[in-house]
């Protein structure tokens, strides 16, 4: 019976990802317009960065023109790895692994950003010692409205910013790990039993995640009314549209891929095939979001809303003084 059920199982539907070359000659005539064009869009994705990078180096000052460099290049590496995944479909744990090690600094360099764009640390401080913040966000606590107010201070502010810098320490490590471990043949995705490593990795890679999201969220929904004149909240949703396409998007289509759902099409097996799929979709995505961070990020360095708002108050004073 078993030899009957595997005669009918194409060959290709068993083996590992095809090599380039066979990428290449399987190509017909609509699939070699679609490559070209996301790869087309891939290439202008990391020229319109570059060229952003140049203006924010120029414009803006030290430490935030690196801290925007770092976010801004998120989208364009994404979608420069998954063309790369795309064309070598065997290179595709490498060019994941290097999305998503990137994209951990990423979430460590928003915090930080929001932090910067309120006048660094000491003002942050000054500011909100002693001010209570909520705690209750997501993806964590955002179920939890009970939970009390916490008090801002240099010890809460230390442990928010190390909250989100182990992700992006742990990230790197465990994905330095896993790709020894594949390797070996000691890692493989599809390999759902106990005694498999993956198993045991990617669910404590999803704790630390969650965990690091956390205190990002705290700062944000405490913070984002003082900068609202600054695009914040715009900013934080690419981010975090950037988050749920790169990686939830990702877990989904794989988990299909390993069901069966997605189906083999010689000379991609269901995971090899369902893995391009991704890719190719979040060329697509990632470049939509490129073209809209450089709109949000393309300005100069303006003063901060506490200034501006003492500054159009005292103007205000003056006008009903001298009326």
């Amino acid at each position: 019976m078993e030899e009957a059920l595997n005669s009918t199982i194409h060959p290709a539907c068993l083996q590992e990802p095809p090599l380039a070359i066979d990428v290449i000659k399987q190509l017909d005539v609509f699939e070699i317009c679609l490559y070209s064009m996301l790869t087309f869009m891939s290439c202008v994705s990391l020229l319109l960065y570059l060229e952003q990078c140049i203006f924010i180096y120029k414009k803006l000052p030290y430490p935030k023109k690196t801290i925007i460099i770092w976010i801004n290049g998120a989208a364009p590496v994404i979608s420069t790895m998954a063309c790369f995944g795309m064309w070598i479909p065997k290179a595709v744990m490498f060019t994941d692994m290097t999305s998503n090690c990137y994209f951990a600094v990423v979430v460590y360099k928003v915090l930080v950003l929001m932090i910067e764009e309120l006048g660094g640390s000491d003002v942050f401080l000054k500011r909100f010692t002693g001010e209570t913040f909520r705690i209750s966000t997501g993806p964590c606590c955002c179920c939890c409205p009970c939970l009390p107010r916490v008090p801002m201070s240099r010890r809460m502010l230390f442990w928010l910013k190390l909250g989100a810098l182990q992700y992006a320490i742990l990230k790197t490590v465990l994905s330095v790990l896993a790709i020894i471990l594949w390797t070996n043949g000691n890692f493989d995705l599809s390999d759902l039993e106990i005694t498999g490593t993956a198993i045991w990795i990617n669910p404590f890679i999803g704790v630390l995640t969650i965990i690091s999201l956390w205190p990002v969220a705290i700062i944000f929904m405490n913070t984002n009314r003082y900068l609202r004149s600054l695009n914040i909240v715009p900013k934080y949703a690419m981010y975090q549209l950037i988050l749920v396409l790169s990686q939830l998007q990702t877990s989904i289509i794989n988990i299909l891929a390993l069901d069966g759902t997605i189906a083999c099409a010689p000379p991609f097996s269901s995971q090899a095939r369902g893995s391009m799929l991704s890719q190719q979709m979040m060329i697509m995505e990632m470049f939509i979001i490129t073209l809209v961070n450089r709109v949000l990020y393309r300005r100069t360095y303006d003063t901060l809303p506490s200034e501006a708002h003492d500054n159009n108050q005292n103007s205000k004073v003056l006008v009903e003084h001298d009326v």
